[in-house]
């Protein structure tokens, strides 16, 4: 279905490595894109990050993350859309096929869903002139809705899809993380109204027990219960022809030696969608 020549490691994955060490990671292990963290990014830098995945000859995948847009404060507010634009930046240098947008949750002190979803559609609003001009898709992407009140109002893909379409398709598209979205019975409708929207597929598994930190709570491919093969088609069928990036948040994972996981990483994605 996707050949591992489309396999891209998201640097989550191996979270204590530097940008320098992940990318030498992924040139051992002939991974051939690799996903970057904004913060990893500034620590060499981003001069020095360009030329390092340009001398591997690496594709970088997505960029993370954009987004926090939901702030009352005005100050707050125009930092963070000052961060948003410095984050368009950094992917545009980087050559990346994406910047990951987390939109943000609640507005802090509020219960009010409606208005926190306003503003990330304003905020989105505001960063597209810059976004458009500089080459750079931005990619909405919805998350569980366990994440609903602290880090994404967004929690369904057609949420997404149905804020994307509001804006240029070559400016503003929708990410599909298998962890947040396999879920949901409307997915496979929701990825047809994607098609030609889709700018990332990230993957990852749903394992159980969940951990205390949710957020941790995810495995390497075969390890939980998401049918990544079904997921995959449609995902395909929807007109995607990018990176198939592997990105997990797992404590026991960043604390395995990262060879072990590399290789994991590409054999299960191999026997699973290759």
């Amino acid at each position: 279905m996707i050949g591992l020549g489309r396999l891209s490691l998201n640097q989550a994955t191996v979270r204590n490595l530097s940008a320098t060490q992940a990318i030498e990671l992924c040139v051992t292990h002939e991974i051939s894109a690799i996903g970057l963290w904004r913060d990893r990014v500034a620590e060499l830098g981003l001069a020095a990050t360009a030329a390092a995945v340009r001398a591997a000859g690496l594709q970088v995948s997505s960029l993370c993350r954009g987004g926090f847009f939901t702030h009352d404060d005005p100050q707050a507010r125009a930092a963070a859309l000052a961060d948003n634009r410095a984050a368009v930046t950094e992917a545009a240098a980087l050559g990346a096929d994406a910047l990951i947008l987390v939109s943000g949750g609640l507005v802090p002190g509020s219960k009010d869903l409606a208005l926190a979803r306003r503003m990330i559609a304003d905020a989105i609003a505001d960063l597209v002139p810059l976004a458009r001009q500089a080459g750079v898709m931005l990619g909405i992407e919805p998350l569980h809705p366990m994440f609903c009140a602290d880090r994404c109002a967004i929690t369904r893909l057609g949420e997404a899809v149905d804020l994307a379409l509001q804006f240029p398709a070559d400016t503003v598209g929708v990410v599909v993380d298998t962890y947040h979205v396999w879920w949901d019975a409307q997915l496979a409708a929701d990825l047809g109204r994607a098609a030609g929207r889709i700018v990332s597929y990230q993957l990852c598994d749903w394992i159980l027990p969940l951990p205390s930190d949710v957020l941790l709570g995810r495995g390497h491919l075969g390890d939980g219960f998401i049918d990544f093969r079904l997921i995959s088609s449609q995902v395909l069928a929807a007109g995607y022809t990018g990176y198939a990036e592997v990105e997990i948040l797992n404590q026991e994972i960043w604390d395995a030696p990262p060879d072990e996981t590399a290789a994991t990483v590409r054999t299960r994605f191999a026997d699973l969608l290759g």
